[in-house]
């Protein structure tokens, strides 16, 4: 496969990934680390990483708005309930 054709699928599956996450904002970050080791801050860091490795600069507060679709304070307020006990201790156990 030609390196271009590559990133191009590459950079389509990641637009498909954010679409599927923004189409589950139920899925909270929590859930996420628990069962994946990543979440949508994980992806936004790697987001910045990627820029830098490019040559391009981009503060990390933009690459979250660029995964969350909005600014992650307005996304938070609006899609981010307190975590349960359950997902605090799952959190938890999966840190030791």
């Amino acid at each position: 496969m030609a390196n271009d054709t590559q990133t191009s699928i590459e950079a389509a599956v990641f637009r498909r990934l954010l679409a599927h996450l923004d189409d589950h904002k139920d899925v909270q970050n929590i859930d996420l680390m628990n069962l994946a080791n990543f979440c949508r801050n994980c992806l936004s860091k790697w987001y910045v990483v990627a820029a830098e490795s490019n040559h391009t600069s981009i503060e990390y507060e933009q690459a979250r708005e660029i995964v969350y679709g909005m600014p992650y304070s307005e996304w938070k307020e609006k899609h981010q309930p307190p975590a349960t006990e359950q997902q605090l201790q799952a959190f938890s156990e999966r840190q030791s």
